[in-house]
């Protein structure tokens, strides 16, 4: 690690609690992750930790309005956000739609719409970070492994970054994902099996080759990255943070950046409760949802962790519901949603069919990736039309369910 950090941050074990400098380790616990079988969910993740009371110290009642202005810049493992890409990566929108009372109660629903990030999905946040941390320390080649969107993040902040980017994906990947990485420059190496393979492979790569890694979880700051959310699901909001939020959950470091954010407010005083966070998985591992379609989840055991820790709940949901949802994202919202991004809505839907919400509660959905990357999926839900003879009397016979 680059000096300049070592007073910034620390790193703690997620199994076994033992803290590391940053100079220490790089990737996993050491002790913990000797451990690791290919057919286990990995021990020994990182959490990143700050200095939070010399934080609160230094800024006292000023922290809050610093915090904003520095773009939480003391909450991340960088030295300057000059390091990040030039790509503008996160302050995405934030959507409220009030539901009439019907079966439940008038409530608020919200979408966070991380569809408008560069490469369309919610892991820019992961990459601008994992890649501004490259630069500083002059590192300009990075692989991962990718079900998508993971490696079209990378190649497209990299590109900017002006990085070597080596991706490697499952052969089952979406073509337009594929398609996307490849016009952004980098290199593919499709690998036969699944996204768990691929995953094995890179890291082997990176211990025989020494290529520095981006992979979900693996590198604890992709974890860092995903949290910004939080930050931003604050500062839209205020104090009047959502009572639940639901979220797509895979490998589940995306939740567990959602809860890592809010935490990091939490310990400095800034928030006083987390929301109730609601993961939301796939029925089946091999989902139509790319994106979330994972057998061994690399960041089980923080996900976990946060989810008992702070009283969180998971909910299953089907790939025909979560087409439906797609569907209705759509239609009723204009919010056109990758099925894995779809799956919190279709989480959302489940959860009230199960349970009472209190009136005016606000619920958000995070929509992580946009229906472009993946519309092969959704296509068999629509019907397109025949095409007319150009002449009026044919348009009017097609239009007269308007009239």
């Amino acid at each position: 690690m680059q000096s300049g950090l070592d007073d910034k941050i620390i790193f703690e074990c997620v199994n076994c609690g033992r803290h590391y400098l940053a100079t220490e380790v790089e990737y996993l616990c050491p002790d913990c992750s000797a451990q690791n079988t290919i057919d286990q969910p990995p021990k020994g993740v990182l959490k990143t930790l700050y200095d939070y009371k010399g934080i609160k110290s230094q800024y006292g009642k000023k922290l809050h309005n610093h915090l904003e202005k520095s773009g939480f810049i003391d909450l991340l493992p960088i030295k300057s956000r000059g390091s990040l890409s030039y790509l503008n990566v996160g302050n995405t929108p934030l959507y409220e739609i009030n539901i009439p009372e019907n079966k439940q109660p008038s409530h608020k629903l919200l979408f966070k719409d991380d569809s408008q990030n560069p490469t369309y999905s919610y892991k820019d946040r992961a990459s601008n970070l994992v890649s501004a941390v490259a630069k500083e320390r002059g590192i300009n080649t990075i692989i991962a492994a990718s079900t998508g969107n993971a490696g079209s993040s990378l190649a497209g902040i990299g590109a900017a970054q002006k990085q070597k980017i080596i991706i490697l994906v499952p052969e089952k990947a979406p073509t337009a994902k594929l398609i996307q990485i490849a016009m952004y420059g980098a290199e593919i190496i499709p690998v036969s099996g699944s996204y768990d393979d691929a995953f094995d492979l890179s890291v082997l790569a990176t211990a025989e080759l020494g290529i520095y890694n981006r992979n979900t979880a693996y590198n604890p700051f992709t974890i860092e990255g995903k949290k910004t959310a939080a930050y931003e699901i604050y500062t839209q909001l205020g104090d009047e943070l959502p009572d639940r939020i639901f979220v797509p959950v895979g490998d589940g470091c995306i939740i567990a950046g959602v809860y890592k954010g809010f935490e990091d407010l939490l310990r400095l005083g800034i928030i006083d409760h987390i929301p109730e966070i609601i993961s939301v998985r796939a029925e089946n591992p091999e989902t139509i949802a790319d994106s979330i379609s994972v057998k061994i989840p690399r960041n089980y055991y923080m996900s976990k962790q946060f989810l008992e820790t702070y009283k969180g709940i998971s909910i299953k949901v089907s790939d025909h519901s979560i087409l439906q949802a797609s569907k209705e994202l759509a239609a009723k919202y204009g919010l056109f949603a990758e099925p894995a991004a779809a799956a919190a809505y279709a989480g959302y839907l489940s959860y009230i069919e199960k349970f009472q919400l209190k009136e005016n509660s606000r619920n958000l959905v995070l929509l992580t990736g946009s229906g472009l990357k993946d519309v092969n999926t959704v296509s068999e839900q629509i019907k397109l039309p025949r095409s007319i003879e150009p002449d009026m009397k044919n348009l009017k016979n097609k239009l007269s369910r308007y009239s």
